[in-house]
């Protein structure tokens, strides 16, 4: 790679690093295997970067790609420690405490979906993907976004159902 690759190579990743690092999040709700997740993301950009480049939608690749990499360590339950406390790596005291609340409890009820639907509805909702491109980053069919798009949705609607019902029963 000669220097002006480079460059445009790292001005690439400088700009995309937080919404990189925001998605890895959404997919395994950890920050440390966030950042493990794009940093085996960006090296394989870096080796692949003359070829990439070229490409016409680049972010969906790179996403297509994260997605990937979140997937294969699904496949390899056996690499990773299992979390035996799970302590907040921020807080951010401007949301109002039923905000945060609410987003703890999205962030629990995507958990609860299997991998690829949740893929899917990550990209989908969270980094705003059309269903084609959703298609492309993930290289199934456009059918198959919807159908698990919907699942995925039908899903979180019933398990938000269930915790509210339980939230009930509790107070």
């Amino acid at each position: 790679m000669n220097r002006a690759e480079e460059d445009e190579y790292r001005q690439f990743v400088i700009a995309r690093l937080e919404p990189l690092r925001v998605t890895a999040y959404l997919l395994c709700r950890d920050w440390h295997t966030a950042d493990d997740l794009v940093s085996i993301t960006i090296g394989k950009l870096y080796r692949h970067w003359r070829r990439v480049r070229a490409l016409e939608h680049v972010d969906a690749y790179v996403r297509g790609m994260l997605t990937n990499a979140w997937l294969d360590e699904r496949r390899r339950p056996w690499r990773r420690e299992k979390v035996t406390e799970e302590l907040p790596d921020r807080v951010d005291l401007d949301l109002p405490q039923a905000a945060l609340a609410d987003r703890e409890l999205l962030l629990d009820l995507l958990m609860q979906l299997p991998p690829r639907r949740r893929a899917v509805v990550v990209l989908r909702f969270y980094c705003d993907l059309s269903v084609e491109e959703t298609a492309r980053a993930l290289g199934i069919s456009a059918g198959t976004v919807k159908s698990q798009t919907a699942r995925g949705l039908g899903s979180l609607r019933a398990l938000a159902t269930v915790d509210s019902a339980l939230s009930g029963e509790r107070a």
